[in-house]
């Protein structure tokens, strides 16, 4: 055999022998038993991304569910809006908590985590539909027993995971207040996004109807074009734009020391979802969101009630149980497959991200993986799960 050849074939074996000592590392790893119900509304595509990263950490964590032993999958292991095949004929089933099974459900499992209760509307599940804000809602919303099941969660001291969007549009203003009522926090009902572009003409820019919104409110043009961040009220429209607004138009996630020391994060992650500003009342505030603003951004922000600092992630001081991030966190596009790779955040920074500080990708691996994998850690170390 020549020797290039043979070389070649030997890099080859390298490369398919990592992974598998790898899977079979993972494999052998100690089971960690752990029944969390998981809710999302938003689930308008085959994919799952509402929920798929935080299955995906579970798996990697080789967290478990308890009378199953087997691994969670983004698939099945919900309860939400399910899309069925074949997608073309649009049919979907509604998996839904009945009010008889909420009691067993509190019992039975030991957390809980809401990753998205806005729901799939018109617009969303028959594509090629024009767009506009607001369609048809064909399902979402917090309802009654969704809050129930917090409720009684929280009586037993379980794990209560809550994420952006949980008490706002299309949740109907009982549950919302209910809800706003149990966390000890109050929303101000703005949510925010950032954009590549603020031109509706881009690829990543804005949909066609902010500029409408925005001339009916300012009786003005739409003129931005760089980017930014778009904030959304009701009625109410507020446009932060890179070099006018802002100094840099990425929002960032910070932790101080103490709390980044604790969770594993870093002190300064960019953040690319969607979000919303809530007021914390008494609770801790694990991490904060940061704009980047000017003197005219702080100027437009206190006209509107707001400022450029508001909670991220907060956290019931009590028990220390309850925990609400305050943005679109488990929405994260990552390759399922590496799931099952023991240590793959070694190598994670050469494959799946990189060291550009505007790398929407280090969000995932620097800050939310971390965070979950910790606050579970935490829950079991101090007797919760089983």
């Amino acid at each position: 055999m020549k020797k290039p050849l043979l070389i070649t074939l030997l890099v080859l074996a390298v490369l398919l022998l990592i992974p598998a000592v790898s899977f079979i590392r993972w494999a052998f790893q100690e089971k960690k038993p752990v029944d969390v119900v998981i809710l999302d509304k938003t689930v308008p595509t085959l994919d799952r991304l509402g929920h798929r990263s935080f299955t995906y950490i579970l798996t990697n964590g080789r967290y478990v569910r308890g009378e199953k032993d087997g691994s969670y999958s983004a698939k099945k292991d919900y309860y939400g809006f399910e899309p069925l095949r074949p997608v073309r004929e649009k049919q979907f089933r509604k998996k839904d908590f009945r009010l008889t099974e909420l009691i067993d459900l509190a019992e039975n499992n030991d957390a809980m985590y809401y990753t998205d209760t806005y729901g799939v509307f018109f617009n969303d599940w028959y594509q090629g539909i024009k767009k506009t804000r607001r369609s048809r809602k064909l399902y979402g919303g917090l309802n009654n027993n969704d809050y129930l099941l917090m409720v009684e969660m929280k009586k037993r001291d379980k794990l209560v995971l809550l994420e952006y969007n949980t008490f706002d549009y299309p949740t109907a203003g009982l549950e919302r207040f209910k809800t706003e009522e149990l966390l000890g926090i109050a929303s101000k009902g703005w949510m925010g996004q950032y954009y590549k572009s603020l031109d509706t003409t881009s690829q990543h820019g804005v949909p066609s109807w902010m500029p409408a919104m925005y001339r009916k409110q300012y009786r003005e043009p739409w003129t931005f074009t760089r980017a930014g961040v778009v904030l959304l009220k009701e009625n109410g429209i507020i446009v932060l734009e890179e070099g006018m607004h802002l100094e840099s138009s990425l929002p960032a996630i910070i932790t101080g020391a103490t709390e980044a020391e604790r969770f594993g994060l870093p002190e300064k992650v960019t953040f690319t979802n969607s979000f919303d500003i809530i007021d914390p009342g008494q609770n801790n505030v694990i991490s904060e969101f940061v704009l980047n603003t000017t003197s005219a951004g702080d100027t437009l922000l206190a006209a509107n009630d707001l400022k450029a600092v508001f909670p991220a992630v907060i956290q019931e001081p009590l028990a220390q149980r309850t925990y609400y991030f305050s943005g679109d966190f488990a929405n994260n596009d990552i390759p399922f497959w590496t799931a099952r790779i023991k240590n793959i955040q070694k190598s994670a920074k050469a494959l799946l991200y990189s060291d550009n500080q505007d790398d929407p990708r280090r969000f995932f691996w620097l800050y939310y993986k971390p965070l979950i994998t910790s606050i579970f850690s935490e829950y079991q170390a101090g007797g919760g799960g089983k």
